[in-house]
């Protein structure tokens, strides 16, 4: 009885955290899917079957999120930063607004953080932990702070299966 209950909160929780994410972002394709508290700003846009756990994006950047993406807990994405060349030190008050592009079919772990100016790459998978603050190649397994490549998918295997349309 308490594992029922227990999924019937959830299940509203996830209902209300995707429908106001629907209501900020500037355009989404269904499903999308928000399972704990998000923030998000109206300068996002959404792909289809996106999905993520407790996704923060802050700044007046663009954060382009494509199809069946993925990210674990308290992920963080940053479009905004302050002028350090600007007329005060160590910076002035005007911004810098940086977009974040992430492709189709990424895979984001848990307390990754993303700093504006970065394109993610189809397919990549970025490790739990790990700070991107440069492009990230398609196919690419990238981890740790700030974030490398470190090893590749296997291709043939990644296309067979976006051919079958094995999306999670």
């Amino acid at each position: 009885m308490k594992g029922r209950i227990k999924r019937i909160l959830q299940n509203i929780r996830r209902y209300y955290y995707t429908k106001k994410a629907k209501k900020t972002v500037s355009s989404y394709k269904e499903p999308i899917t928000v399972s704990s508290k998000s923030y998000l700003t109206k300068n996002t846009i959404l792909g289809k079957n996106t999905n993520f756990n407790g996704l923060i994006i802050s700044g007046r950047g663009t954060v382009e999120i494509g199809d069946n993406f993925h990210s674990g807990q308290e992920c963080r994405m940053i479009t905004e930063i302050h002028n350090y060349e600007g007329t005060s030190i160590p910076y002035d008050y005007t911004y810098l607004l940086k977009n974040i592009k992430i492709e189709d079919n990424v895979w984001v772990g848990t307390r990754v953080l993303i700093l504006g100016g970065v394109t993610i790459g189809e397919g990549a998978i970025i490790q739990a932990g790990s700070v991107v603050v440069k492009d990230i190649p398609k196919y690419a397994i990238a981890g740790g702070s700030p974030a490398k490549v470190f090893k590749y998918r296997d291709i043939e295997h990644y296309k067979r299966l976006k051919e079958q349309e094995k999306f999670v």
